[in-house]
C-alpha cells in the first residue's frame, strides 16, 4: 500500500526551537539562583513536554514546589520568546510544498500543549498546508511516546496506520510511530543522534528534508 501521509514531529524536526526554549528555561533556573545549562544539554531535556523539561533542568534534590515555580516562570517566559530564534529547518519549506504537490496529507503532532502547537504552526507555515494540527490535548491524555492521539488523527483523517511516514528526531517519536504501528522516519537535523534513532526503531533516516522524496519515488 503506498503512503498517504506524513505526521511530523514539531520542535527538532518542522522548527529549529532549542534557543528559545533553551533561553526560557535558563531564565526560569536564574531567576531561583541555580545553575543554568548549554543549549547543547537542552537538545537532550526537551521532548516530552514543559514539565519534563523542568525534572531534567532542575537540580534532583528540588522540591515539588520549586519545580512547580521554574516551570510557571519557564512557561510564562516562553509564551513571551517562542519565535525570538525559532525557524524552519533550511529545506523544510521545500520538502512542504513537495508534498503537498503530491496530494500528501500532512499533519503535525507535537507534545506542546495544544494551543501553542497551534500558534507556533500558524505563525511559521501556511494556512492550511496541515489537515490536522494537534498539541497535547490535556495532563489526562497520554502523550507520545503513547500511539492514542496519533491513532485518533489517523482515524479521523481517514487514514490506515501503515500508510503513514511518522518523522521526528527522537526517541519520542520513533516509540510513537512504532506503537501506533506507522512508519518511523527519524532525521537526523534535530536534536538527537543517529543512534538514538536507529536503537529506537527508525526504518529510515533522513539527512536533510528533500532526502523524503526519493523514498516516495522508490516505493518503500
Amino acid at each position: 500500500m503506498p503512503f498517504r501521509a506524513v505526521f511530523f514531529d514539531l520542535d527538532g524536526t518542522l522548527l529549529d526551537s532549542i534557543d528559545d526554549l533553551a533561553d526560557s528555561m535558563n531564565f526560569a533556573l536564574q531567576r531561583e539562583g541555580l545553575p543554568v545549562h548549554d543549549v547543547a544539554e537542552y537538545k537532550y531535556f526537551v521532548g516530552n513536554g514543559m514539565g519534563m523539561l523542568v525534572e531534567r533542568s532542575a537540580p534532583a534534590d528540588a522540591s515539588p514546589a520549586l519545580k512547580q515555580r521554574l516551570l510557571e516562570t519557564a512557561q510564562e517566559r516562553y509564551a513571551l520568546l517562542w519565535d525570538h530564534k525559532t525557524r524552519p529547518y533550511d529545506g523544510i519549506n521545500d520538502l512542504l510544498e513537495a508534498l503537498r504537490q503530491r496530494g500528501m496529507v500532512l499533519a503535525v503532532l507535537s507534545n506542546k500543549p495544544h494551543p501553542a502547537t497551534r500558534a507556533v504552526v500558524d505563525r511559521f507555515f501556511p494556512a492550511g498546508l496541515f489537515a490536522m494540527v494537534q498539541g497535547s490535548p490535556s495532563p489526562l491524555v497520554p502523550a507520545k511516546p503513547e500511539p492514542g492521539v496519533a491513532l485518533s488523527m489517523a482515524g479521523k483523517l481517514g487514514l490506515a496506520a501503515r500508510e503513514i511516514l511518522f518523522m521526528g528526531d527522537t526517541k519520542t517519536d520513533m516509540e510513537t510511530a512504532r506503537n501506533a504501528e506507522m512508519v518511523p522516519v527519524g532525521v537526523l537535523w534535530g536534536f538527537r543522534t543517529r543512534e538514538e534513532l536507529l536503537d529506537n526503531g527508525a526504518k529510515y533516516l533522513l539527512d536533510k528534508p528533500m532526502d523524503l522524496l526519493p523514498l516516495l519515488d522508490a516505493g518503500v
